[in-house]
């Protein structure tokens, strides 16, 4: 490993911080091109469709690019890397189930918190509102969702807070459900919160097992690009709506789905790569 053209860094409180501190600076820098935007040319760049993407993008690069300079550059010499190489066709086969069941279960899950009364009505119908801006494109919605956020949200939650606790040797395990936890919160609601938790662990699992990136980026955007299909051809999104069956029956599939090939995945056809 003292070879590895990967540098061995470590997250921290402090990574955090200058994660948070990256992902606002990128953030003001974009509002305050708006402002210079608004200011000369008479117009307010957020109703535009496509400010939002360039918004969490540029949030998102300058967030990864602070955390290169400020703390793996300078406690390892070494620049910000990670392996994205393809594995074998095999391992595909056996994740992208897996991901499906866990879809299922984490459906199940999220359709068992309230979406009325006095505090949850109000914050659902925040959020409806909100993602009805996100998804009035659906061009800029699968650019945003399908491509943009699997790349950056997979560089951050699993490449660099993921890795870099097992590196300062954290418990893999604990490792997988602590990013993944981070990304439930990063989500501002608690109907994400619950998919994006689960979701994450299987990503992380993933990424554990095969050391590449590029294996949870695609099951990442694959699960986005199910969820933007589901709201844009029937506004909800939501598998038991759009099969027309039970969230009883979801769940029972999901389990089945997810068992099985966790059980192939990990146990019965082992898959462990070696990061050189």
């Amino acid at each position: 490993m003292q070879n590895s053209r990967y540098p061995k860094f470590t997250f921290t409180w402090i990574g955090g911080l200058v994660l948070f501190a990256g992902l606002i600076t990128g953030t003001m820098a974009v509002s305050f091109f708006n402002v210079f935007w608004m200011v000369v040319f008479k117009e307010n760049l957020q109703y535009k469709d496509w400010f939002f993407m360039l918004t969490n993008a540029t949030g998102f690069l300058t967030a990864i690019a602070f955390f290169d300079f400020f703390i793996v550059r300078r406690t390892t010499g070494k620049k910000l890397n990670f392996n994205f190489s393809p594995t074998n066709f095999y391992t595909y086969l056996l994740i992208f189930p897996m991901m499906i069941g866990m879809m299922f279960i984490a459906e199940f899950i999220t359709s068992q918190i309230p979406t009325t009364g006095p505090f949850f009505g109000k914050y659902y119908e925040f959020f409806n509102k909100l993602m009805e801006q996100l998804t009035f494109n659906p061009v800029v919605m699968v650019i945003t969702a399908v491509i943009c956020a699997p790349i950056f949200e997979e560089i951050i939650f699993r490449g660099i807070i993921q890795k870099g606790l097992m590196n300062k040797g954290v418990e893999p395990w604990k490792a997988i459900v602590f990013a993944s936890i981070i990304f439930g919160v990063v989500h501002g609601n608690p109907w994400q919160f619950v998919g994006a938790v689960l979701l994450g662990c299987v990503l992380g699992l993933v990424y554990y097992k095969t050391k590449s990136l590029l294996l949870p980026m695609l099951l990442h955007g694959f699960n986005n690009l199910c969820s933007t299909i589901l709201i844009i051809y029937t506004k909800n999104e939501s598998f038991s709506d759009a099969f027309k069956i039970s969230e009883w029956m979801i769940l029972a599939i999901g389990i089945m789905l997810f068992s099985l090939f966790y059980y192939l995945f990990t146990r019965k056809y082992k898959v462990h790569y070696s990061e050189i």
